[in-house]
């Protein structure tokens, strides 16, 4: 009710007429060169098939005008652009409006409708992708055309309303990830300064002292999703892990226990790190480290592991350029901070107040990092559904 109220009083009994791009631009065509015909220091734009423009020296276009990628895993991506500018021989321009027409208003109904378009108006089996004809024949409605000061009027008030949603949702997620940012770096300080020791506070031990690599082996009969750790299901930044979607058949793979600590082996600086908390296998391009010493508890130890520094040591370690791999023997090296080494109790008691303070931080951070997404979310939905109230014309209702 609410739709149909607001876009009564809206259109105020205008007629809305469907007509062909092709109909209502006096450009429709594509760019002439090749997608690596791109200068790095180039003046001006030059639109690809990519989300954002490259740079180019020449342009082929002076024009107010939508600008769409023909083709790709980015096909029916729409820019906005109004100046000299390139484009790709796959990029399609349009622009030369007839009066009456706001371009925002036919860059908002497109960046609407026109993926689906194209999905539907492609040869099914093929990869898809738009054709001339595909855009000269996709109807726009336009309300009141034969009054284009009143046409104008509605479209304008469209455009008015998506533009302050648009922004407003921009501003939102700045806002929100500047937050987040924000607490993680107040959480990286206080894990600096906790597990920061001044010289004699401490005893340093290498890891190979207090752990080892894991020896066991475990069958694929024994693994699933939920216990099987490859490289591609523990997640960037000490998130954790997800489930596994390739598990093995057959054979055997190195088994992990509660408690031991896992690490992506692949690329250290995406800090894939989790502390066990089931029994599992994994393969070669994940570390099991498996606690040995009583006196160390095996979350302390996985926090000091979780650190930058940790991180920063293994990739100065690392070998292979393309796709570093972390030294085995070099990891086993790393010092391990152990407080109050000769009186185990204090010892004990002073890693459980670390690991404490920390997994408190942790949480916090993972709410964060779970509940600001999902707040953009919502109020990305927020906005569609406003977009979809005021781009929905029914066109079995309208006469062409």
């Amino acid at each position: 009710m609410m739709k149909s109220n607001f876009m009564d009083k809206l259109l105020d009994g205008a007629e809305v007429e469907w007509k062909k791009l092709g109909e209502i631009s006096g450009l429709i065509t594509t760019g002439k060169l090749n997608a690596n015909a791109m200068e790095e220091d180039g003046e001006y734009p030059f639109f690809t098939c990519n989300e954002n423009p490259f740079k180019i020296d020449s342009f082929a276009f002076d024009l107010e005008a939508i600008i769409i990628s023909g083709n790709g895993s980015q096909v029916g991506h729409l820019n906005y652009y109004n100046g000299k500018f390139n484009a790709y021989q796959r990029t399609y321009i349009i622009g030369n409006f007839i009066d009456g027409i706001n371009i925002m208003y036919i860059y908002y109904y497109l960046n609407h409708t026109l993926r689906a378009y194209i999905v539907k108006n492609s040869r099914k089996g093929s990869v898809p992708y738009i054709t001339m004809p595909m855009l000269e024949n996709f109807e726009i409605p336009v309300p009141h055309l034969e009054n284009p000061e009143k046409s104008l009027e509605i479209q304008e008030e469209i455009v008015r309303i998506l533009d302050t949603f648009t922004e407003l949702t921009a501003e939102l997620t700045a806002e929100l990830t500047a937050e987040l940012t924000a607490r993680k770096k107040q959480y990286a300080y206080y894990r600096e300064q906790l597990l920061s020791f001044e010289e004699g506070e401490v005893e340093w031990r290498v890891l190979g002292k207090i752990s080892e690599y894991s020896k066991t082996r475990i069958s694929s009969e024994s693994l699933d999703g939920t216990n099987y750790v490859g490289v591609d299901n523990l997640l960037q930044d000490r998130m954790g892990k997800t489930e596994s979607n390739h598990v093995p058949k057959a054979g055997n793979s190195t088994g992990y226990s509660v408690n031991d600590i896992l690490i992506g082996n692949i690329r250290p600086y995406l800090k894939k790190i989790w502390h066990a908390d089931c029994e599992g296998g994994t393969n070669g391009d994940v570390l099991v480290i498996h606690p040995t010493d009583k006196n160390i508890n095996p979350k302390y130890l996985f926090q000091v592991l979780a650190d930058d520094k940790f991180f920063d040591y293994n990739m100065q370690h690392a070998k292979g350029a393309k796709m570093p791999r972390g030294n085995k023997n070099k990891i086993m090296e790393y010092p391990i901070p152990i407080p109050y080494p000769n009186n185990p109790i204090k010892s004990l008691a002073e890693q459980e107040r670390i690991v404490s303070i920390l997994d408190k931080f942790d949480a916090l951070t993972s709410s964060i990092t779970e509940g600001l997404p999902r707040e953009i979310e919502l109020r990305q939905k927020q906005y569609e559904y406003y977009r979809n109230m005021l781009l929905s014309f029914p066109k079995e209702e309208v006469e062409k």
